[in-house]
């Protein structure tokens, strides 16, 4: 898997990291999936949002995993590519 932008600098919130089990393989994993392009559960509207903000810049790119009975994480990376966050839609 190739990189289709770079995360800047890569922040989660305290509830994010009690949904990942303050596992630090896997959020490394889902950031990997989140800037190669592979946005996890979201909807065909929103993968064609990104992939134009991927593309056009300008826009930020929202990734969401859910991870099973553990809950769901999100991911975004600001419109200027200069930081990532990991998040639970609670803390949105």
């Amino acid at each position: 898997m190739k990189p289709k932008f770079t995360p800047g600098i890569v922040a989660a919130t305290p509830g994010a990291l009690a949904v990942l089990n303050n596992d630090l393989d896997l959020a490394s994993m889902l950031v990997t999936r989140h800037v190669c392009g592979d946005f996890g559960d979201i909807c065909a509207e929103d993968a064609g949002l990104n992939a134009e903000a991927i593309r056009l810049g300008g826009a930020r790119v929202m990734s969401v995993y859910k991870l099973f009975e553990a809950g769901t994480v999100w991911i975004i990376t600001e419109a200027d590519r200069a930081s990532t966050t990991l998040l639970t839609p609670a803390e949105y």
